[in-house]
Formats: structure tokens, sequence, C-alpha cells
């Protein structure tokens, strides 16, 4: 009997560009509702977690005795693990590699986008003022990236394109890595922050990295340094990020996470000149559900021949190990 698919939920309106339509002998269900997921859940082999509702699965779990492989369409999946699923056998898998481009090159955006003071040449074009002024670089510039998944290295191939220093921290220190060379160790990030213009977050959000750029971090930067965040909100103390940028000790920051999203009204953040906050939007392109689709597709091909699937999680780590990729 062929496999039986639920994909649940939309992004932009919209089920994943192409899948039903696409024959590969699978079965679709479509689910936008929790009534929709209770209805078919338990008829299904494969869930494609696409949207909302994103409780869907946990919600029902004791529906799901014949779920054996759940996708996610999206990179980050630590809104996606709960404890029946990384207790149970069934296979979880992600989305890597479709931010390797978009991302990265909005991190670079943002970046110009603060030392050149974009934001302030927006409010006085606004204001008909003609305010010239000298601006900084950001090529012969420091970057330390904390993260080294594929979208970190592909931010730092091109910070270094445009004549960056780039230092990438992963967990572990590591020599001989393509395109990376040396990967520093996570406890070496101490001697690393004070000769970093910018830090960069881009890790994961798992029980390890919460909270893990906190006051001690921002203030061991050097005065006047920068510091962006594209991965996860919470691996931020936001409230130290807040007192170090209205201390002046940081001289900007560009976040495209928060703690609490959407970001709350009355966050300082809002109003600081030094910041540019952006709405969690870093990887979304108008091809970016087609990429989606794409990405679960090659891995149902895989199933449907029982080959291994690709993009699989560790549960437990709650990111996809090297060997896994």
């Amino acid at each position: 009997m062929s496999p039986r698919v639920m994909i649940i939920g939309r992004q932009a309106g919209s089920f994943p560009e192409g899948v039903p339509e696409t024959e590969t002998g699978a079965r679709y269900v479509m689910a936008e509702s929790m009534a929709d997921v209770r209805a078919s859940l338990s008829e299904c082999d494969v869930g494609f977690q696409y949207g909302h509702p994103r409780d869907a699965l946990s919600a029902n779990w004791e529906l799901t005795d014949r779920l054996r492989w759940v996708h996610v369409g999206g990179v980050g999946i630590d809104w996606a693990l709960f404890p029946e699923l990384i207790e149970s056998d069934v296979v979880l898998t992600n989305s890597r590699g479709v931010f390797d481009v978009s991302l990265p090159e909005y991190l670079l955006s943002l970046m110009l986008a603060s030392v050149k003071d974009l934001p302030a040449t927006f409010r006085a074009q606004q204001r008909h003022e003609w305010q010239h002024r000298l601006l900084e670089p950001l090529a012969r510039g420091r970057a330390v990236i904390v993260g080294a998944g594929s979208i970190a290295r592909a931010s730092g191939r091109l910070l270094r394109a445009i004549g960056m220093e780039v230092t990438l921290v992963g967990r572990s220190a590591r020599e001989g890595e393509p395109d990376v060379g040396r990967i520093e160790a996570i406890a070496d990030l101490p001697q690393l922050l004070p000769h970093a213009d910018w830090l960069i977050v881009l890790v994961p959000l798992t029980p390890e990295t919460r909270g893990l750029i906190g006051a001690d971090e921002l203030a061991a930067l050097p005065r006047g340094a920068r510091f962006a965040n594209i991965g996860r909100g919470p691996t931020v103390d936001e409230a130290a990020l807040i007192d170090s940028l209205r201390s002046g000790h940081l001289a900007g920051a560009v976040l495209d996470v928060f703690e609490r999203e959407p970001l709350p009204p009355d966050s300082p953040l809002w109003a600081m000149p030094n910041v540019i906050v952006s709405p969690h939007i870093g990887g979304d392109e108008a091809d970016t559900p087609r990429a989606f689709a794409e990405v679960f597709l090659a891995n149902l091909r895989r199933y449907l021949a029982g080959q291994p699937l690709e993009n699989v999680v560790d549960k437990r780590l709650g990111f996809v190990p090297p060997e896994h990729r």
C-alpha cells in the first residue's frame, strides 16, 4: 500500500508548491487545522510539518502509531522537538541547505546597513535633509561567527569575499575543514572576543546554546564592536544586549531573531537608533516554498526506495550532525 503523507499547515497562505502534484506514489492529506490533523493522523506514515499549527503532532501524539518519519519545512527545529518525539523511533529531518545563500546575503545586507548608517540616511531622506558624514568600513574588519553549520560556513565565505577576517566557532576545535580551515572551540570564545569587530550568532537553539551570549561575552568585546543575531533569539541574553547598547559599549546591533516573537511593542530595541530590527525574514525569499518542497520530495523518493534519508536530526543534540548530512 502506498504510504500516506500528511502536510501540516501553510506558509504565506499556501501548501508547499508542487508537492501534491508530483508523482511519487504517495497519497497526500492536507491539514490546515487541528481538526484536520485529528481526522487523519492515525492513518499517516509521514508528516511534513510545513506551517501552523506547529503543535499538531505534540498535541495528537496518541494518534501517531503509524508515523515513521517527520520532515520540517525549515532549518531550525527547536520548536518541533518534544519529549515523545525525542524518545520515539520516528525519524526527524529538516530542510538544511535551503537558506545557505539567502541568509548569508541578508546578514551581509544588515551588516552593511549598520556600518554605512543607512537607517540615518533613510530618516534624513524623509526629512528632505542632505546629511553628509563619514562612515565606517566593513572590509578589513574581524568577525567571530559562533556557529559552524552550513549557514555559518556560507556566511564566513561571503564575508571573507569582501575582505573581512573571519573566525568560526564550533562545539570543538578542528583543522582542515573545507572552505573554512580551522574551527575554534566554543570554550575558547572568551579569548577570541577581545579581537572582534563583529560578533555574529548563528547556532541552533538547544539546551546548550540557550543564553550562550550574555553580559560577560558582550563585555569581552572591544568598545565599539557590533553584534548580529540571525540564528535563534534565546541564544542571547536580550536584557544584557540592551544594556550594552545603551551604555555605548556596543556601537550597534542587527537582529532578525528575538527572545519573544513578534518582538513586543514595548521592547526598547524598537527605538534604539543603533539597532536594526528585522522580523525574522532573513532567509525567506519568493522561491523558498518551492525549495522546501524540493528538499522534501527528494527525501520522500529516498524513503519510498528504502534508501537512507538526508538531513537526519539528532533529536537529542537538536541539529543535523555532519554524519547525517
